[in-house]
C-alpha cells in the first residue's frame, strides 16, 4: 500500500532511500535543454505579442487619426490587463498546474493575436489588446514558479535568465517584423505577421516542454491565497523587489513607447521599417539577462542592481543628443541595464519566497507590468507636451527610485548584520 502524502514540501532533486525520485533539471542534461528551449519560445511569443503595436504606434496614430497618447493605449491596455490578471491566474496554476496554465494562456493569446489585425477601430483594437494581455498573464508567473520547482537552485538564475532572454528576442523580432511588414503592406499586415510568428512559437512550446515532476496541486482556497499574498506583501525584501521591477519597467515602457515617434520626426525622419530595425538593440538585453547569474556571483545581488542602474541612467542621458549614433548607443545601454536588473530582481523573488512561489512571482509581474503601463502612458504624454527630454525626465525619476530602494536595502542588510553580532558574541561566551 503506498504511503500517504504527508503534505511535506517536495524538494527538487531529493529522494527517499527506498524510492529514488526524479532529479531536478540542471545544465547539460537533455531535459534542461528541452525546458530551456520551450520557455525561450514562450518568452519570445509573450513579448512579441504583448508589444506588437509598440513599434507601429506612429502608423496606428496616422491610420486612426489619433494622438500619441491615445495610440499608446494599445500597449498600455495589454500590459495593464496582464498586471490585473496575473495574480488570479497564478492562483489557478497552483491548483491546475503550471504547464496547463501556460498552455491555455499561450493558445488563447495567439488566437486573439490573429484577430487583432482586423480591429475596425481604435476602441476595438484596445479591447482586443486588453483581452490578449489578460491571456498572456498566465504565462510569466507560472513559468517562474515552474522553473523554481523543476530546476536545481544553483541553476535557477541562469534558467530564468534564458526565459528573460526569450523575452528580449521576442520584443526585438516582433518589432522588426512588424516594422518592415508595415512599411511594405501596412500596419495591419505587421500585426498579422507577429501573430503567425507567435503561432509557430506556441507549437514549439507545446512540443518541447517537459512535464512537471515536482508540482503538487493545492486546493483553490481564496482565503488561503489571500493569506499567502498578504504574507508576501509583508515581506520587506519582496516589497523592495516588486518596487524595483515596477520602476525598471517604467523606464523601459516610456523609452520604447516613444522612441518611434522621435525617430519618425525631424531631424531623423526614418521610415517604419528602419525604426523597427532599431530594436536590434534587444540583442544586448539577451546577452545581459543571460549573464545575470554570473554578474550576481561576482558582485552580489545589490552590486548587480547598482551596475544596472548606472548603465540605464547613462543610456538615458546619452539619448538626449540630437545624433542618431548617440541615440542608438543610449538605447543599447538602457536595454542592457534594464534586462540585467529585471533578471536579477525576478530571480531574487523566486529564491526569496519559500512558499506560494506562483503568487510571489505574480505580484512581481503585476508590479512590473503596471510599471510598463504607467511608463508607456506617462512617457507618451510627456513627449506630446514637451518632447523627448520630458520623456527622459520621467525615466530618470524611475531610475532614481530604483537606486533609492537598493540603497535602502543595503542599509537594512547592514543594520540586520549589526544586530546579530551581540547575539553571536553572547553565544560564543
Amino acid at each position: 500500500m503506498p504511503p500517504a502524502h504527508t503534505g511535506a514540501p517536495v524538494i527538487p532533486g531529493a529522494s527517499t532511500p527506498s524510492s529514488p525520485g526524479p532529479e531536478a533539471h540542471s545544465p547539460g542534461r537533455p531535459g534542461y535543454r528541452r525546458m530551456s528551449l520551450a520557455l525561450f519560445a514562450a518568452g519570445l511569443a509573450t513579448f512579441a505579442l504583448l508589444y506588437s503595436t509598440q513599434a507601429l504606434l506612429p502608423a496606428v496614430s496616422a491610420g486612426f487619426g489619433v494622438t500619441a497618447g491615445q495610440a499608446s493605449w494599445t500597449v498600455s491596455a495589454a500590459t495593464g490587463a496582464l498586471a490585473l490578471f496575473v495574480l488570479p491566474l497564478s492562483a489557478l496554476s497552483e491548483r491546475f498546474g503550471r504547464t496547463r496554465m501556460m498552455t491555455w494562456s499561450m493558445v488563447t493569446a495567439v488566437g486573439v493575436g490573429l484577430l487583432v489585425p482586423f480591429a475596425p477601430s481604435l476602441e476595438w483594437l484596445v479591447v482586443l489588446r486588453a483581452v490578449q494581455g489578460a491571456a498572456i498573464a498566465g504565462i510569466p508567473a507560472s513559468a517562474m514558479a515552474y522553473l523554481a520547482e523543476e530546476v536545481k537552485p544553483r541553476a535557477l538564475v541562469g534558467a530564468i535568465g534564458l526565459f528573460v532572454a526569450g523575452n528580449s528576442i521576442g520584443g526585438m523580432s516582433g518589432r522588426i517584423v512588424t516594422g518592415w511588414a508595415a512599411q511594405l503592406w501596412g500596419w495591419r499586415a505587421g500585426l498579422l505577421t507577429v501573430g503567425l510568428m507567435a503561432l509557430a512559437c506556441a507549437v514549439a512550446f507545446l512540443v518541447l516542454l517537459p512535464r512537471a515532476r515536482f508540482f503538487r496541486p493545492a486546493s483553490l482556497n481564496p482565503r488561503a491565497v489571500g493569506r499567502t499574498v498578504a504574507g508576501h506583501l509583508r515581506d520587506p525584501l519582496l516589497l523592495r523587489l516588486y518596487g524595483i521591477g515596477a520602476l525598471f519597467m517604467t523606464v523601459f515602457g516610456a523609452v520604447y513607447t516613444v522612441i518611434g515617434y522621435r525617430l519618425i520626426d525631424e531631424p531623423f525622419s526614418l521610415g517604419q521599417g528602419v525604426i523597427g530595425s532599431v530594436f536590434l538593440v534587444y540583442l544586448v538585453g539577451t546577452v545581459s539577462s543571460a549573464a545575470a547569474g554570473r554578474l550576481v556571483a561576482r558582485t552580489g545581488r545589490r552590486g548587480a542592481l547598482y551596475l544596472a542602474v548606472t548603465t540605464t541612467a547613462l543610456g538615458l542621458l546619452l539619448s538626449l543628443a540630437d545624433s542618431l549614433a548617440a541615440i542608438l548607443a543610449g538605447l543599447v545601454l538602457i536595454t542592457a541595464g534594464f534586462f540585467a536588473g529585471h533578471a536579477v530582481a525576478s530571480a531574487a523573488v523566486s529564491r526569496t519566497a519559500k512558499s506560494g512561489r506562483a503568487q510571489a512571482s505574480a505580484l512581481y509581474q503585476s508590479a512590473y507590468y503596471l510599471g510598463s503601463s504607467a511608463g508607456g502612458t506617462l512617457g507618451a504624454l510627456a513627449y506630446h507636451a514637451a518632447g523627448w527630454a520630458a520623456t527622459v525626465g520621467i525615466a530618470l525619476l524611475a531610475v532614481v527610485g530604483v537606486a533609492s530602494i537598493t540603497l535602502y536595502g543595503s542599509h537594512a542588510a547592514r543594520v540586520e548584520r549589526a544586530s546579530r553580532l551581540p547575539h553571536r558574541a553572547a553565544a560564543a561566551r
